[in-house]
């Protein structure tokens, strides 16, 4: 304090926030707000105290100043506002009891909250059940500009007003709205085709930086997203706002536009799904989000923890493009009309899968195949501290073949508006058993077989079977788009015998119909003659691609610059022309665009150099995608530990690991 007369009111010069004693135990001293030079400003978490600092313009008398101050602490409620706050110095007295406060979004276990609320990157699974790909992906919640969008999309896109600004249900539900474009402008524009023009593929992003800071920048959706997309921005936005949040990867997972608890496919003599009359749809995986928090609103019940939430524009719910949050503890108890949405996140990982056979509009369907356990797969998270899967299907469905999973169907079912008939079934025939395969370990390049086993089981009969084979690309939405290869084959599978057809699929027959993600789906149908029996199966699957191998040059330390490298090998037989690698790492406050100056010629190596400055010392991690004509999406990532620095006559900063 400064020197002055007692007689003179005491005032207010300076309040200090005190943002580096503040940052560490909220856990916020990695956000830009609080680190950067220019008119940094205090983050703090709701429910915990933090201290100010208050300089009076002289020494404080008891006795004669007749206001009292807060100098130390100031807690905000539990329940308090997610925003922008101005604070004004109370002159009232405080008590100094202690307090007891639980936040609807409290979780327990540092372990937990390190993952969900603070690490800044992570791995989105994609690909299909028989061929599942990690990709990494940076939600850098913490860069310049990414809190203040997230709290623009909640206030000025999402439009949630200062009551709806406590609760995490309005919160979280108008944040799954706000991410999308169709409704509102929101931050990112869907687009499932193969023609992006001349904006960016939804497989070249990396993480969510780039996506939110151009959002924030130009206030118009950024162009292009597909659902891990969606669910990678949308875990970086409840993260920023302390929400815990963790990205969900189903695989087959349903889309039922008709609430039906069913998914229905069209097959016609072709055995070619018939995408006109298909409304449902199996995507390959789809990504959506769990948040954690209590659900005071279904009481009774105990429904509180991981809650549903999706980004992806798929169908209107109270006439907007958002889903959740859902209760995952609901959904697995079959409760499809509890709030938000629980029988479409229901459908996605629990619905039956039936093929029909179409011969024409005035002729009955006939069911081809009934399948119960198809979808719903391996629905996957990252593990807690570790870049591995955790399967987490149980949490939302009873293992397949179990009484009690049956018994959930029927009770959703029970409840549910859609009455869907199911008409003709197939003869019960159990001569020739089918064996659908897809062989080898497919590698983008190589040749791959497709092979359908069959085996007679009569003694006596001998049967002509018609096979048609097929290979179609495929979006990972599941929508078909080109024919790649057909194979029709008649063969007699005498008494006893077993007999194989083989397709085999070169890389110059794939290549040029490849789309997005490298999809497939095979497809066979088979017929045997004299009885019309018909046996109906298909698969899905996709192509392997690299993995970018990068590698840090000497030992990384807080606050000095080191070097990496990354390497892709071309697995192509066929030169990668114009490549270009795009890195996000410690440091780097923008991401990195570094060209590959020669073509890589087949089974050669592309490698680049690189250097970064880590902030912050602890565990950190490198991301990098390569994009070519020829070679897309193909990612890499490599966590390490970034050493502290060398305190130097006692100073330095102080992090939090």
């Amino acid at each position: 304090t400064d020197g002055g007369g007692e007689n003179e009111v005491v005032t207010v010069k300076e309040v200090d926030l005190c943002l580096a004693e503040n940052g560490p135990p909220h856990h916020t001293e990695k956000y830009e707000l609080m680190e950067r030079e220019k008119d940094p400003r205090l983050v703090v978490r709701r429910g915990q105290q933090f201290v100010m600092r208050i300089t009076l313009s002289r020494g404080y008398n008891p006795e004669k100043d007749a206001v009292s101050f807060i100098f130390t602490v100031i807690t905000p409620a539990a329940d308090s506002i997610i925003g922008q706050w101005n604070i004004e110095i109370d002159t009232k007295l405080k008590n100094d009891g202690a307090f007891s406060y639980m936040d609807q979004v409290y979780m327990e276990g540092d372990n937990l909250l390190a993952e969900y609320v603070l690490a800044d990157t992570g791995l989105i699974w994609r690909g299909s059940y028989n061929r599942l790909r990690p990709c990494v992906w940076k939600y850098a919640q913490f860069e310049k500009d990414i809190l203040d969008c997230a709290l623009y999309l909640l206030t000025k896109v999402g439009k949630v007003g200062l009551s709806g600004r406590s609760d995490p249900i309005k919160t979280t539900r108008a944040m799954s709205a706000a991410v999308n474009s169709p409704d509102d402008n929101g931050a990112v524009q869907g687009n499932w085709s193969d023609d992006f023009g001349s904006h960016t593929p939804p497989t070249k992003w990396i993480g969510s930086m780039k996506i939110l800071q151009q959002f924030y920048k130009n206030k118009k959706p950024v162009k292009y997203g597909q659902c891990w997309v969606f669910s990678g921005v949308l875990t970086t936005i409840c993260r920023a706002i302390g929400i815990p949040c963790r990205t969900v990867t189903t695989y087959s997972s349903a889309h039922d536009t008709q609430n039906s608890l069913t998914v229905d496919y069209f097959v016609n003599e072709e055995g070619e799904t018939m995408e006109e009359l298909n409304n449902d749809s199996i995507w390959n995986f789809h990504v959506w989000n769990e948040v954690w928090m209590d659900r005071p609103d279904l009481l009774p019940g105990d429904y509180g923890g991981w809650q549903a939430i999706d980004a992806t524009p798929q169908e209107l719910s109270e006439d907007m493009f958002r889903c959740g949050p859902a209760s995952v503890a609901a959904v697995k108890q079959g409760e499809v009309l509890r709030p938000y949405d629980n029988a479409f996140v229901f459908s996605e990982v629990n619905a039956d899968k039936v093929f029909w056979r179409y011969a024409g509009p005035t002729q009955p369907l006939k069911l081809l195949r009934k399948d119960v356990l198809g979808i719903g797969q391996l629905i996957s998270t990252k593990a807690v501290g570790e870049f591995k899967r955790e399967d987490i299907t149980d949490s939302y469905k009873y293992p397949e073949k179990s009484d009690e999973e049956r018994a959930t169907m029927l009770r959703a079912l029970k409840q549910s508006e859609s009455h869907f008939s199911r008409y003709y079934l197939n003869d019960d025939f159990n001569d020739i058993n089918f064996n659908f395969e897809l062989r080898d370990d497919i590698v983008i390049g190589q040749p791959f077989s497709v092979v359908v086993v069959m085996k007679n089981r009569s003694r006596t009969e001998n049967y002509t079977v018609k096979v048609i084979l097929r290979v179609d690309a495929v979006l990972y939405t599941g929508t078909v788009k080109d024919a790649i290869k057909r194979d029709d084959v008649e063969r007699v599978v005498k008494a006893g015998a077993v007999e194989e057809i083989r397709m085999e699929v070169t890389y110059d027959e794939y290549y040029r119909r490849l789309v997005d993600q490298c999809a497939f789906n095979i497809a066979c149908l088979a017929t045997i003659q004299g009885n019309n029996y018909e046996y109906f199966a298909q698969d899905d699957f996709r192509v392997r691609k690299p993995d970018i191998k990068i590698k840090i040059e000497g030992e990384p330390v807080q606050g000095q610059e080191f070097s990496a490298v990354a390497t892709l090998k071309n697995p192509l037989p066929i030169p990668l022309k114009k490549g270009q690698f795009l890195i996000e790492g410690p440091g780097i406050t923008s991401q990195l665009k570094i060209k590959v100056p020669q073509n890589v010629a087949p089974n050669t190596e592309a490698t680049v150099t690189f250097k970064m400055t880590p902030k912050f010392s602890g565990r950190s991690t490198i991301v990098a995608k390569f994009v070519a004509k020829e070679l897309e999406d193909v990612d890499g990532f490599l966590n390490f530990m970034v050493e502290p620095k060398n305190e130097v006559n006692g100073t330095g900063n102080s992090t939090a690991a």
